[in-house]
């Protein structure tokens, strides 16, 4: 044998020792995964959490795949992922607002929340944050697993008076300027820039190569009068679908200035959330076990949409049960009514 070909075939031997390496490590992180892990790595994937009750409010847990079927804009799309989540860590921002007009309520609301996290928050996966808002919002605890310090921030959020005075860093990323409304005055209340900021500054930002590994959901507590925003209700939707979060809006406050019912169910809704509208602390518990039970009753649907555009436009969804026997239990399924495409970039373009 020439010197050549030993040379040769001892790169080949290499070539071959580090496929075998290469390939063994990936078995490896495979076998390691959670065997009910969605992993996203196409950019066009669109995921739809949903639940199903039926006419008796009890949440449904036993559909297949074959008994629903999905549409976007009206045109059926094809699955390739339908589980029940169960088990799927959540990034939840407790977004409460701490204005003068949630001063008699907000112990009570505390001591609900603190319950919530005891009972839902598994530490070993869940996160939370804690968020009181005014005119800015503060971020007295940034998305964590330690639960301690979960409550302990929760114990720092007191009524503004009228400025807030915790610990917590303002959130930013809202621009201003010309044709937007002025910096918030203290003791004003700006609720869909703190669900947009909530969103984009902090639950957007839980993720792993650029996908999200948990399950987003804002819980707000408020009673929805919105008097110092820069942005409308529809951005601040806009922000929370981009981000997969989910809202749930708890309308609470003092009867003096009262509750806007319409725009939580609205910010509520079309996010695929839900509000809730407590009477007396024992309802406001009765709310967080509601919620509780809903994270934990999902779906997860995923697809990628037949529309190839990158063009930013917003997209309607809508799941109809096809199972006939199904159809005629009349189940209710919450979801999402839409989400924005994503926008090409420039490179994209050329």
């Amino acid at each position: 044998m020439t010197a050549t070909s030993m040379v040769r075939s001892s790169t080949l031997v290499l070539l071959s020792l580090v496929a075998i390496a290469v390939g063994c490590c990936t078995i490896k992180a495979q076998s390691n995964a959670e065997p009910d892990e969605v992993i996203r790595v196409e950019t066009d994937v669109t995921n739809l959490p949903f639940t199903a009750s039926d006419k008796q409010k009890r949440f449904i847990t036993t559909l297949r795949e074959e008994d629903i079927r999905v549409f976007e804009d009206g045109v059926p799309q094809q699955l390739f992922t339908f589980q029940r989540e169960t088990d799927r860590p959540l990034a939840l921002a407790f977004l409460i607002d701490v204005s003068q007009s949630e001063e008699r309520t907000l112990p009570s609301e505390k001591a609900a929340a603190r319950a919530f996290i005891e009972t839902v928050i598994q530490s070993r996966k869940d996160q939370a944050a804690i968020i009181p808002f005014t005119g800015s919002a503060f971020l007295e605890q940034p998305l964590t697993r330690d639960v301690l310090g979960i409550y302990r921030a929760l114990e720092r959020v007191e009524p503004a008076a009228p400025a807030y005075l915790g610990v917590g860093r303002p959130i930013s990323g809202i621009v201003t300027g010309p044709g937007t409304r002025r910096e918030p005055r203290e003791g004003s209340t700006a609720i869909w820039d703190a669900i947009a900021l909530t969103a984009s500054q902090v639950l957007a930002q839980d993720t792993v190569s650029g996908q999200s590994q948990r399950r987003r959901a804002i819980i707000l507590l408020t009673d929805g009068q919105d008097t110092s925003s820069v942005l409308e209700i529809d951005q601040a939707i806009e922000q929370a679908l981009a981000a997969e979060t989910v809202i749930y809006a708890i309308g609470i406050g003092d009867n003096k200035y009262g509750i806007d019912h319409g725009v939580l169910r609205t910010v509520a809704e079309r996010t695929g959330g839900r509000a809730f509208f407590p009477k007396k602390e024992v309802d406001l518990k009765q709310v967080f076990s509601e919620i509780e039970r809903e994270l934990r009753t999902q779906y997860l649907i995923a697809y990628s949409s037949t529309n190839k555009k990158r063009d930013g436009a917003y997209r309607q969804m809508r799941i109809d049960v096809v199972n006939p026997d199904l159809k005629k239990s009349q189940l209710k399924l919450r979801h999402r009514p839409g989400y924005f495409a994503k926008r090409s970039t420039a490179l994209e373009d050329r």
